[in-house]
């Protein structure tokens, strides 16, 4: 895969967002695609990607191939900030286009649903040394050529301009092929009692 152009997301264009949107989706399933999963084909996006184009547009960064986006990076300067915002700003409109009821309880959109009306908080012990946190999600045609490493790049310098020490990231123990990833950018696994956490300081 070649190098992609990288540019600022156009957070503010709903073709762009939609488009992220549908990449959230079809890497949601430990990179892989996820829309057989979900019937709601813009509830994972709504999780874990809306808010960051919504509340942090500057440091949302895409790889576009000609055609559009086919990767991002979306992440949050101050994780506590941004969990309080979301709380207030982001949830409650979900929460009520989204009752605990709205879907069967054992579909996967359940899950969702009740993931947005008791988000996780983050470890505040993982905060006080990597403050912020990434989300970062590219397309099948944009992997293995460096394209996810650049994104990266372009996150890392934009918070270190904002004087942020560290980042972090929470992913599934079993995707081997993403932790061996971040492993080799620098992360290293943070101790916490809340999931899986990689943490790099800037």
């Amino acid at each position: 895969m070649a190098l992609l152009p990288l540019r600022p997301a156009r957070t503010t264009d709903p073709t762009e967002v939609d488009r992220l949107y549908d990449i959230c989706l079809r890497t949601g399933a430990d990179g892989g695609d996820a829309s057989a999963r979900f019937s709601d084909p813009r509830l994972l996006g709504e999780i874990y990607l809306g808010a960051y184009l919504a509340f942090e547009p500057g440091l949302a960064f895409v790889a576009d191939d000609g055609t559009g986006a086919v990767g991002y990076v979306v992440g949050t300067a101050d994780t506590r900030e941004f969990e309080e915002r979301c709380e207030r700003d982001w949830w409650p409109a979900l929460r009520a286009r989204y009752p605990l009821d709205v879907f069967p309880p054992e579909a996967a959109d359940a899950g969702l649903v009740r993931l947005l009306h008791a988000p996780p908080t983050a470890d505040p012990e993982v905060l006080d040394l990597f403050p912020a946190h990434l989300h970062v999600d590219l397309l099948p045609a944009a992997q293995g050529g460096g394209n996810g490493r650049r994104l990266l790049g372009l996150l890392f310098d934009a918070l270190r301009e904002r004087g942020v020490q560290g980042v972090h990231l929470g992913v599934s123990e079993t995707n081997t092929s993403a932790i061996g990833f971040y492993e080799h950018l620098g992360f290293v696994r943070v101790p916490t009692e809340i999931g899986y956490v990689l943490g790099l300081k800037l």
